[in-house]
């Protein structure tokens, strides 16, 4: 999206926006890549092809450089007792079932190894999960990430990244969305208050060069 010269210049002279950069130890967040959203044909998906192959080149640089690679997934109870209100406000997340394929990560960007998946329960992926520890544990200080969907968990979790004092880096061609007016919207956003909004050739030469 073109945004109205004005908008860009009222942020810039405000001061937003300045870049916060990649740190030491930089891990990559794969954020709800799972069947459920990867599939078009599903209330909740879209075609992100796009998005799964830049998301493939980030997971074999950072695999590549061994430094940490987390996925999450979005699913709940039968009784969906654990949705809250979120299920009351979007209906369609009762594809997301425990256990089902729906919520599997997609087999084009699967985990290897020890790569966890951290089970989520609403957008933010620091929300009720252990990543906060797992970060810690792996001396992380830059979230990169990638994934679903720009406008929700996405964004979500990089306000959270910022909250919790994590240097956070999203590259946009490796994150998406259901229409591309949130989309463009949210990586505005974003990058004038959050963090960084890069591209993912510009992380892996970062990589290249500090590896």
């Amino acid at each position: 999206m073109d945004w109205p010269h004005e908008i860009e210049t009222t942020y810039d002279e405000a001061d937003f926006g300045a870049s916060v950069g990649l740190g030491d130890r930089p891990a990559l967040l794969v954020i709800d890549l799972i069947n459920a959203f990867t599939d078009p044909t599903t209330r909740l998906g879209a075609d992100v092809s796009d998005v799964l192959e830049h998301t493939e080149r980030l997971l074999a640089a950072f695999r590549e450089h061994d430094l940490p690679r987390y996925f999450t997934t979005v699913a709940f109870e039968d009784s969906y007792g654990d949705a809250g209100r979120f299920i009351e406000k979007v209906p369609a997340l009762r594809e997301l079932r425990l256990g089902t394929e729906a919520v599997e990560i997609d087999e084009r960007i699967a985990p290897v190894d020890d790569e966890r998946v951290i089970l989520k329960k609403y957008a933010s992926a620091f929300f009720g999960t252990d990543l906060g520890t797992e970060l810690t544990t792996d001396r992380v200080d830059t979230l990169v990430l990638a994934g679903v969907t720009t406008s929700g968990c996405v964004r979500a979790t990089a306000v959270d990244s910022l909250q919790h004092g994590y240097r956070t880096i999203v590259p946009a061609d490796a994150v998406g969305d259901r229409a591309e007016g949130p989309h463009q919207a949210n990586l505005f956003d974003i990058d004038a208050k959050y963090g960084d909004v890069v591209t993912t050739d510009a992380v892996l030469d970062h990589l290249s060069n500090n590896g």
